[in-house]
C-alpha cells in the first residue's frame, strides 16, 4: 500500500503519504495517503482533521538533521482493521479517490540504497563512564546514553520503510516525508495513547538478543532495576495530570519481542479530567521517560553534555491525533532521520545504572542497530 500510495502522489505532483504501521489507534494502520507536513505544526489539542506529524527531543532541537517539529491536517484516512480489511474514513464526507482504490490491489516498487557507517566507540564508552560517575555521586540514578550511525540513502525513502516494516514488524513504526527532509521510524515502544480520558504509556527498559533465552531478561536485576526506575518515572509523570488515586501499573516487567533482541515492557495507565489539554499532557510527560533518566532534569542537563550530538527527532515523538479516535504517539527510537539531500541519521543508545558495564552497553546498542543496519531492498 505505502509503495503504490507513493508512486501515485508522484505521478499525481501531490504531497506523499504518512503512514502508521503496526499499532495505532486500535488499529494495524493509519495511513494519510497525500498530505503536507509543515515544519512547526506541533502536537493539536483539538483537531478538527487527522494530524499527523512529529516534535523532536527537546535539548538542541533546533541544531538536529530535521527541523524541531514538523506535522499537517488531512480530513481523510485509510486504517487497516485487525481482520485485514482496508477502511477509507473521511471526516467531510469526501468518496475515495479512484487512485487510492488502485492502491490496493497494485504493487510498485522503486530501487533504493543506504550505506551506513558506524560511530566510533570511545566516545559512548567515556560516556557511560562519565554516567556511572554521576551515579555514584548521587546526581543521576539512571540514564539513557545515545550514539548514533551515520549513512546516505538513495531511492525512495517510502520504498525502504516498507521494506523495513515488512522485515521487523515494528509495533509503532511511521513514515513521514516533506520538504525538510523524511523520517522512517521502527519503533517498538508507545509513548502515550489518548482515549478520552484514559491515557497509557508503555516505556521499554531492558534489552537481550533475540536469540537468547527471554528468560534471562526476566532474570536480570540490572536490567529489572533499569524498567522499574523508569515506570516510577512514568508514573510521576501522568501523575502531574492524573486525577488523584488513578494512576495504576496495568502490565510490569512483560517481556515482548523486537527487531533483533527481546524488551522488558512495562504500562502504565491513568485517568485525567477533560479539562486536561493534549498540550498539558505532554507538557508534563515529554520528553519520553525511558529515554532520559532519573530524576529526569539533571539527567537531561547532563545527557546535553555526555553526547557529541543533538538527537533531534530521535527520542521524541512520532504519531497521530485523530478527532475521533484520540492521541497515538510513538517513542522516536529506531528511527531514521533522512535529510533531504540523503544524509540519514540511526540513533540508538540504552539505560545506564550502578550495574552497567561500558562494553556490554555498547554491544547493547549494536544489537538494537542491526536490525535496521541489515536491512535490503526486497
Amino acid at each position: 500500500m505505502v509503495r503504490a500510495l507513493d508512486f501515485h502522489t508522484r505521478r499525481l505532483g501531490i504531497p506523499g503519504p504518512a503512514a502508521l504501521v503496526g499499532d495505532w489507534l486500535d488499529t494495524d494502520a493509519v495511513i494519510a495517503p497525500s498530505i503536507s507536513l509543515r515544519t512547526g505544526v506541533d502536537i493539536p489539542d483539538d483537531p478538527q482533521e487527522f494530524w499527523f506529524g512529529y516534535r523532536s527531543f527537546p535539548d538542541r532541537a533546533d541544531r538536529g538533521p530535521l527541523p524541531p517539529s514538523a506535522g499537517g491536517t488531512t480530513d481523510s484516512v485509510l486504517h487497516l482493521d485487525r481482520t485485514g480489511s482496508w477502511w477509507w474514513t473521511s471526516l467531510t464526507g469526501r468518496a475515495c479517490p479512484d487512485w487510492v482504490r488502485a492502491c490496493l490491489v497494485e504493487h510498485h516498487s522503486h530501487v533504493w540504497s543506504v550505506n551506513w557507517q558506524p560511530p566510533p566507540q570511545r566516545p559512548h564508552v567515556e560516556a557511560i563512564a562519565l554516567c556511572l560517575d554521576a551515579i555514584r555521586a548521587g546526581e543521576v540514578y539512571q540514564a539513557c546514553i545515545c550514539t548514533r550511525f551515520s549513512g546516505r540513502i538513495a531511492g525512495s525513502v517510502a520504498n525502504y520503510f516498507a521494506d523495513g516494516v515488512a522485515v521487523t514488524r515494528p509495533r509503532k513504526s511511521a513514515l513521514l516525508q516533506g520538504n525538510w527532509g523524511s523520517v522512517a521510524s521502527f519503533s517498538p515502544e508507545s509513548y502515550l495513547r489518548r482515549r478520552g480520558n484514559v491515557v497509557s504509556s508503555s516505556p521499554i527498559k531492558g534489552t537481550l538478543p533475540i536469540d537468547l533465552d527471554p528468560q534471562l531478561l526476566r532474570n536480570s536485576a540490572k536490567d529489572v532495576a533499569e524498567n522499574i526506575m523508569i515506570v516510577d518515572l512514568v508514573r510521576n509523570d501522568l501523575g502531574r495530570v492524573a486525577v488523584p488515586g488513578t494512576v495504576i501499573v496495568t502490565e510490569l516487567l512483560d517481556v515482548h519481542p523486537a527487531p533483533g533482541v527481546w524488551h522488558l515492557v512495562s504500562t502504565v495507565q491513568a485517568t485525567t479530567t477533560s479539562a486536561v489539554s493534549n498540550t498539558e499532557l505532554i507538557e508534563a510527560t515529554f520528553p519520553p521517560a525511558s529515554v532520559t533518566g532519573t530524576p529526569k532534569v539533571r539527567a537531561q542537563e547532563l545527557l546535553s553534555t555526555w553526547e557529541p550530538f543533538p538527537r533531534g527527532m530521535y527520542c521524541g515523538a512520532v504519531g497521530v491525533v485523530s478527532p475521533t479516535a484520540g492521541l497515538d504517539l510513538n517513542v522516536a527510537i529506531r528511527t531514521v532521520q533522512i535529510t533531504p539531500n540523503g544524509s540519514a541519521y540511526l540513533g540508538v543508545g540504552g539505560g545506564i545504572t550502578i550495574d552497567s558495564d561500558p562494553l556490554a552497553e555498547w554491544q547493547e546498542c549494536l544489537d538494537k542497530a542491526a536490525a535496521i543496519l541489515g536491512l535490503q531492498p526486497t
